[in-house]
């Protein structure tokens, strides 16, 4: 339970940082979101066996944290919690895939090999890019902006009220398995057959707990309409952002930069 709590602190730590004040943190939620969509939806599209051509991908998250302000380390820490799935995603590619695709001098390489590290990088690239996107918008900057791009608002609510009650679930299930290890004298209680009550109690307890918060919700005004850190609009800043990063982009998609500096550097010292 250690682990989910670190993991829960992390994340609202993540959602904190959303209260900077850099350049990135006052742009409009819109430009940020539209931007890491299509940075998502660019990465994705390579396809299994592309490794060189994702590389200078790395560019734009790297830029961000550094012109956010963000630790490195938070990020770094939820991204390899990420990774171990991928890997296992991967795992079996060079088994089924081993045709040989090329070779680095005597080594023969599979196209299992290479389509498992083309998984790792696209994960890499993909979860970073969210993280940022968390760690200088907020998650209500980003339901916002899913709101103003015409996405149905009781979706949005409905999503915005799940990532809240993640850590409703996660400090509910916190007490009670810390409750549970102060009474289990002698390894009593601690066996599976405990799991089916405390389970059943974990529901009903965050079942109450949330219909209280939506009541002080309510009492306090709330109408389904959301309150961010500061007011933005999209403007000459915003259209910069957003115009500069998806022409690099799609110039990244079509040119294959690591491929092209090798040819010019080899051509050179020829």
């Amino acid at each position: 339970m250690a682990h989910i709590e670190t993991a829960l602190r992390d994340l609202n730590r993540l959602d904190l940082l959303a209260g900077g004040d850099s350049a990135i943190h006052r742009l409009d939620p819109r430009a940020k979101v539209l931007v890491v969509l299509v940075f998502l939806v660019t990465v994705v599209s390579f396809g299994r066996y592309e490794v060189s051509a994702l590389i200078p991908f790395a560019v734009f998250p790297m830029v961000m944290v550094a012109a956010g302000g963000l630790p490195p380390g938070i990020l770094g820490r939820k991204l390899l919690v990420v990774l171990s799935f991928a890997a296992v995603v991967g795992l079996f590619n060079p088994l089924f895939d081993r045709a040989t695709l090329m070779t680095i001098g005597p080594v023969a390489v599979s196209g299992g090999w290479v389509s498992f590290i083309s998984i790792i990088l696209r994960a890499m690239l993909t979860v970073s890019a969210a993280l940022v996107l968390v760690a200088v918008t907020g998650f209500a900057g980003i339901c916002m902006a899913l709101e103003r791009f015409g996405v149905p608002q009781a979706f949005v609510l409905q999503l915005l009220f799940l990532y809240r009650y993640i850590f409703v679930l996660g400090d509910e299930g916190a007490r009670m398995t810390r409750a549970r290890e102060l009474r289990s004298f002698g390894g009593r209680g601690m066996g599976l057959k405990a799991y089916g009550a405390l389970v059943g109690s974990l529901l009903l307890r965050t079942w109450n707990r949330a219909e209280r918060i939506h009541m002080a919700m309510l009492s306090r005004g709330f109408r389904g309409e959301f309150h961010v850190r500061r007011t933005s609009r999209f403007g000459r800043g915003e259209l910069l952002f957003t115009a500069g990063w998806c022409s690099i982009f799609m110039l990244l998609r079509f040119i294959n930069v690591p491929h092209l500096v090798g040819a010019l550097v080899t051509g050179v010292f020829q």
